[in-house]
């Protein structure tokens, strides 16, 4: 699939509102809009633990875009271990059953813990900021 290419969706394929359902019916990772106002997409990632018992954890990465010009990868937030597996294969298809509401609600404590509990949106604070030489 070329970037910017339309698939219809193929519902058949799963529950469209799971982190991981949704990407096998649309294709793609879910985007959302964080309290920042911002847009990210999602995916679910692995790694190493260090604990025998369950060697293997999985976590959400969100990938935040540029607001402006040209689309390229602005930053990320990442969760901490969400979910665990013997394998990796396991922890990640455990996460991929999380709701995108749930999701979102990660990605928000991430931006407010990074930001503050401020819930002042990028447009917000560039109409409140003045333009450059002015005051």
């Amino acid at each position: 699939m070329s970037p910017g290419q339309h698939l219809p969706p193929e519902y058949d394929k799963g529950d469209e509102t799971t982190v991981g359902g949704y990407h096998a019916v649309h294709s793609r990772p879910a985007a959302l809009e964080g309290r920042d106002g911002m847009s990210y997409s999602l995916d679910v990632l692995s790694d190493l633990t260090g604990e025998p018992p369950r060697p293997f954890g999985a976590y959400l990465l969100f990938v935040q875009w540029a607001r402006l010009g040209a689309q390229k990868a602005e930053g990320h937030l990442e969760t901490d271990f969400l979910t665990w597996g013997t394998s990796a294969a396991e922890a990640e298809q455990l996460l991929s059953m999380m709701p995108l509401a749930d999701a979102q609600r990660a990605l928000d404590a991430l931006i407010a813990a990074r930001d503050g509990e401020s819930t002042r949106r990028w447009f917000d604070v560039m109409r409140e900021e003045p333009a450059d030489g002015a005051e």
